[in-house]
């Protein structure tokens, strides 16, 4: 988003616009510039340069001269594109993941179950991960896995069953969910 500010902050220029718009036609260099503009070229070198910095134009050398184009992707794409937020959608789920894990797991056991069916269901989920996906265990071996992390293992065992994590089936359970 810092990107596009200075982008729309560099465009918010009169001197730079008319600038681009000299480029738009074709490419040019420092000097001709100037002249066009009635500005000394260290002038147009200094808005160059930052428009250069920010990506709104190239430049390539050519003999003696600098020549500056105009970076036509950036100008080829809709204004909602050059506008909108960029959604960070992963980070912050994964964030909140950690966050939840952190504030409910002192030295890697439980220290209390979730009341909040989001959180729980993350906690749950971190201790599901012990368990292989499909293996089946009796009810001694899943009662175990849980009890390194929490002394209510029926609850807990309760919980994954009624979330959808595992499936009991007379005497043996089983990991499903990924």
């Amino acid at each position: 988003m810092k990107e596009k500010l200075s982008l729309l902050k560099l465009l918010a220029d009169e001197t730079r616009l008319e600038i681009l718009n000299i480029l738009l036609k074709e490419d040019s260099y420092v000097e001709k510039i100037a002249c066009e503009l009635s500005l000394t070229p260290a002038t147009i070198c200094y808005h160059l340069k930052k428009m250069e910095s920010a990506g709104i134009v190239n430049c390539s050398r050519s003999q003696f001269y600098i020549i500056y184009s105009l970076n036509r992707e950036i100008f080829d794409k809709p204004l909602y594109e050059l506008i909108k937020k960029d959604e960070v959608i992963v980070d912050t789920e994964e964030k909140y993941k950690k966050e939840v894990i952190s504030n409910f797991f002192k030295y890697g056991r439980l220290t209390q179950i979730p009341t909040q069916r989001k959180k729980r269901e993350i906690v749950l989920y971190e201790i599901l991960l012990q368990f292989e996906i499909g293996r089946e265990y009796d009810e001694k071996e899943v009662n175990e896995i849980i009890l390194r992390y929490h002394d209510d293992f029926c609850t807990i065992r309760r919980e994954m069953i009624a979330f959808g994590m595992m499936t009991r089936n007379h005497e043996t359970y089983k990991r499903i969910k990924q």
